[in-house]
């Protein structure tokens, strides 16, 4: 029997075969990826070419209400918090790692950060926007610029503190088990520290995602003085619509805002969830794992994985391990020079911070009298007693819902997207609500605003015990169990000890995050509407709109004093005492 094919049946065995082969270099994963990334490409390809129009045209295309506006809108908004979430992501891996390996730059670069964590967002635009707007004179890439660094701002402290705890934190068994394979510090910073870290930065950066949806409107509609710049964006919609009193418009930009925070959730933060799941310190036997669709499909994709390998290749050949000499016993030579260079290393910073402190303070006392720095004063203590009742409560609602939402992975999956969704909440969207309660009901503005400085920031603390529960180990978890430890003392020995340092890690970010808010909370508007509360932050709000920038400088110099000063005297040695007490080892 001959095998040949017959003539009238060759052409479709050729189509047959040509399937199959088209079959072995794409699937249809590869074609799903294929058409999420086109279609990502093509959402965030339009938002950039708006970037680099003249700044005329913004004047020419004013905004509108109009909901068909919304999905460019959208797409801007989205694209602005995309390339600030990956500034935030380098410079969290350089800073905090300095921070965390060199004893030396800690005590400076730690510090640093908590003053730049209280900087408020109208301080950093007051000085920085002039220097963007002159990287790209006459154009809207340079208030892109600042739109994008503002978003940074209210992202990049939060993960930068994350990933310094988990560096601080790294358990003793896998820094000894690193020694004994010899890593190199390049390999063990990528194949021991960034995964341990990673857990706690993912929830992090969903945090950092959201705190940057709550900014948004002071980051699209930039006003300084007599200057003003309205980017196209859901923050800038938002903001019309509230000057116009446009209900139906604050319903539709809601929606636009569900739907994007709802699209990062599926095509980025869940992914990284489940993704970084296989870097948990303990896995329990049979526990539930996280799934994505997407990161299904990535795995599937041939494409997408020859794209991993070719990158997981080059990491590879970055992190050889290097031969490491015998110890040496120690030598004095080295340790004087250790010490000369520590004490430049202090003349240097100490010569910087006299010179910072005294230019500040010429200026300031060139244009403030002693009485406006004494009623500065008094409304920073304002202000910081309303930051400190807000966050005791945040902490007695949000801790236990944390560690009951953290040892549960499936319901993590589900509180995940609406964590997010109610974090990433502007309270620029509840001001008709607030205004109209107070005129009708005679309310007192200063402490019925209040709840307003702490609703996008609570959820640092949620955020960082759900990491911080879902961390215990399932050891420390099965021993309790099986000696019968519960109730009160379960919390007192487990729960509250093992999310402690995330916990201090959550509440210094709100602790600042809700100083920042309240140049917000403390000054809202609903048309030609305003009611104030007494505070620090309507001081700085209002100081920026009338562009008195020595009155900025002392507002932010006060707030940052405060903030510092409640970090070094409170919250690090309430950090460290976690660090050293708690830590995994």
């Amino acid at each position: 029997m001959s095998d040949s094919i017959p003539d009238d049946e060759a052409p479709v065995a050729g189509r047959l075969e040509s399937f199959g082969f088209l079959r072995e270099i794409a699937s249809r994963w590869d074609l799903a990826a294929f058409a999420v990334v086109l279609g990502l490409i093509a959402f965030l390809g339009n938002a950039a070419r708006g970037m680099f129009v003249p700044l005329s045209q913004l004047a020419v295309s004013p905004m509108s209400l109009n909901p068909g506006h919304l999905p460019e809108y959208a797409a801007r908004t989205t694209l602005r918090m995309l390339l600030a979430m990956i500034a935030s992501l380098a410079f969290t891996l350089t800073y905090a790692t300095w921070a965390a390996k060199s004893e030396r730059a800690g005590k400076l670069l730690v510090p640093i950060l908590d003053i730049l964590q209280s900087v408020p967002i109208f301080g950093f635009l007051s000085v920085t926007y002039v220097f963007f707007m002159s990287l790209a004179p006459g154009r809207v890439l340079g208030a892109e610029f600042a739109s994008i660094f503002l978003i940074f701002t209210s992202q990049a402290w939060n993960m930068a503190f994350s990933f310094y705890q988990s560096l601080r934190t790294v358990p003793t068994e896998l820094i000894e088990a690193a020694e004994s394979f010899r890593l190199s510090p390049w390999m063990r910073f990528w194949q021991l520290e960034v995964p341990f870290g990673l857990p706690a930065l993912i929830w992090n950066m969903m945090m950092s995602m959201s705190g940057g949806w709550f900014f948004v409107v002071a980051s699209e509609s930039i006003s300084v003085g007599r200057t003003s710049v309205t980017l196209p964006g859901v923050g800038s919609y938002i903001a019309l619509a509230i000057e116009r009193r446009d209900l139906a418009a604050i319903g539709w930009a809601i929606v636009t805002m569900f739907l994007v925070i709802l699209a990062y959730d599926q095509l980025m933060f869940r992914p990284l969830v489940a993704w970084v799941d296989r870097f948990r310190v303990e896995q329990e036997p049979g526990a539930h794992e996280p799934h994505s669709w997407a990161l299904t499909m990535m795995r599937r994709s041939r494409l997408i994985q020859a794209a991993k390998l070719a990158f997981h290749a080059t990491v590879l050949w970055t992190s050889r391990a290097v031969r490491r000499e015998d110890p040496r016993p120690p030598d004095a030579a080295p340790v004087r020079r250790r010490r000369s260079q520590d004490r430049i290393w202090v003349g240097i910073v100490a010569a910087l911070v006299t010179i910072g402190v005294w230019r500040i303070a010429t200026d300031l006392v060139a244009h403030t009298d002693l009485a406006e720095f004494v009623h500065v004063v008094g409304l920073a203590v304002l202000t910081m007693t309303r930051v400190f009742v807000l966050i005791v409560l945040a902490s007695v609602v949000w801790v236990p819902i944390g560690v009951w939402v953290g040892l549960r992975p499936r319901v993590a999956e589900i509180v995940q997207p609406i964590a997010q969704f109610m974090a990433a909440f502007p309270a620029n969207l509840l001001f008709p609500v607030v205004i109209y309660a107070i005129v009708v009901w005679r309310l007192r503005p200063d402490i019925w605003l209040s709840p307003l400085m702490i609703l996008g920031t609570q959820w640092y603390i949620l955020f960082n015990v759900i990491a911080g529960a879902a961390a215990l180990p399932t050891e420390l978890r099965q021993v309790s169990a099986n000696l019968g430890v519960s109730g009160w003392l379960w919390w007192r020995k487990v729960a509250l000890p093992g999310v402690l340092p995330y916990y201090v890690t959550g509440a210094i970010t709100a602790s600042g995050g809700s100083w920042n808010a309240a140049q917000v909370a403390e000054f809202v508007n609903w048309g030609h509407t305003q009611i104030e509360a007494r505070g620090l932050g309507s001081y700085i709000a209002t100081a920026t709109a009338a562009g008195r920038f020595n009155r900025i400088v002392l507002g932010v110099a006060v707030m940052s004093l405060f903030v510092v000063a409640l970090n070094r005297l409170f919250w690090r040695p309430l950090y460290y005492y976690a660090e050293r007490r708690f830590r995994l080892s």
